[in-house]
């Protein structure tokens, strides 16, 4: 019999329809003219393949819906072609910066990059962000960790993924790229040395954060190993308003004729204050900043300060990591990248 609805009409028959075939890379490469090679390559990000041929991938793939399988590739070849980036905010020019630098030198290695953000520096934080990371299927995992979690002897990051700590301490268990803080410092402090100020005063920044720790150490030791005293020191959190805080009390602390400010944004609010209380720069007091932020050059006057070279930090770390990855017997240990002293308009002899 044949079933009827309940308005009395023929019920017809369901209709089972195949599932759509899904789109190969094999199909790709017929429509684009090209090998499966060329393809995995433009799907993988490789930097190879010249721009034409690229495009004429890309357009095959878009007119017929390819989406690259993670999973296959993954059981193919052995990897996701995939890296974790963990790191606490983007709103240091040393973190953005570095990131941005990361991001460039694993898209040139055919590497995609999975970001996870850490809302609280701990422990428990870091371990879930690894968590997060090996749900998404990663092959390696980069953190910029800059505060001080590595220190802790309960601190430890998760066996068997290949990692790289930037801005750490902890070059002894596992593989850290630095910028070379400490010589950093050690220029800009002798430079104004040189000139022939008594001391130098600092505004260093958050009490948390290995880079600034790093900083304030080497400038109390350069002090101290000239023989010079040296004076209180001042806290800032890395933003310009902390630094024009900071300025606006060092205008009135007899004989402050030299700043070190243990970032860019800090010696600008340094330069504003300085400004208000009627002291010009490097007449009255000479400022150095740390990081060469583009905009520096445009600070009045043009700022004297140390150069980070973060698109090496960035090419060390993916460099290292992927090391690991390919190879797996890696020794650990700390990569320190060179810093130069950029002498501008800031900085002159005391006066007289």
């Amino acid at each position: 019999m044949t079933a009827e609805s309940t308005s009395g009409t023929p019920r017809q028959p369901a209709v089972r329809r195949a599932p759509a075939r899904r789109v190969s890379m094999a199909d790709v490469a017929r429509l684009a003219g090209v090998s499966a090679q060329t393809v995995s390559r433009v799907s993988n990000g490789h930097p190879s393949v010249v721009g034409s041929t690229r495009e004429q991938v890309l357009d095959a793939m878009r007119r017929l819906g390819y989406r690259p399988n993670s999973a296959a590739r993954a059981l193919k070849y052995g990897e996701f072609r995939t890296i974790g980036v963990i790191l606490f905010t983007l709103s240091t020019v040393g973190n953005s910066r570095t990131l941005e630098a990361i991001v460039d030198h694993a898209a040139h290695e055919g590497y995609a990059i999975t970001l996870i953000p850490v809302a609280v520096p701990t422990q428990d934080g870091v371990l879930g962000a690894f968590t997060r990371l090996g749900e998404l299927a990663v092959d390696a995992v980069i953190v910029i960790m800059e505060v001080h979690l590595l220190d802790a002897a309960t601190m430890t990051l998760p066996l068997g993924i290949p990692a790289v700590i930037v801005d750490s301490t902890g070059g002894d268990r596992y593989t850290v790229v630095d910028t070379d803080q400490a010589d950093g410092t050690r220029q800009a402090v002798r430079h104004l040395l040189d000139l022939g100020h008594r001391t130098v005063w600092h505004v260093a920044g958050p009490e948390d954060s290995y880079a600034a720790e790093r900083r304030a150490e080497t400038w109390r030791a350069t002090l101290t190993e000239a023989g010079l005293p040296v004076p209180r020191m001042w806290r800032g959190d890395w933003s310009a308003d902390s630094g024009y805080r900071a300025g606006l009390e060092l205008a009135d602390e007899p004989g402050c004729t030299a700043v070190f400010a243990a970032n860019d944004q800090m010696a600008l609010g340094l330069l504003r204050a300085f400004h208000e209380k009627g002291k010009v720069v490097p007449r009255d007091v000479s400022v150095v900043g740390f990081d060469d932020i583009p905009d520096s050059t445009s600070f009045i006057p043009p700022l004297t300060t140390v150069h980070q070279d973060f698109t090496e930090v960035g090419r060390r770390c993916v460099e290292r990591v992927l090391r690991q990855v390919h190879h797996r017997r890696t020794k650990a240990g700390t990569t320190l990248v060179p810093t130069r002293l950029v002498v501008r308009d800031s900085t002159a002899p005391p006066p007289a």
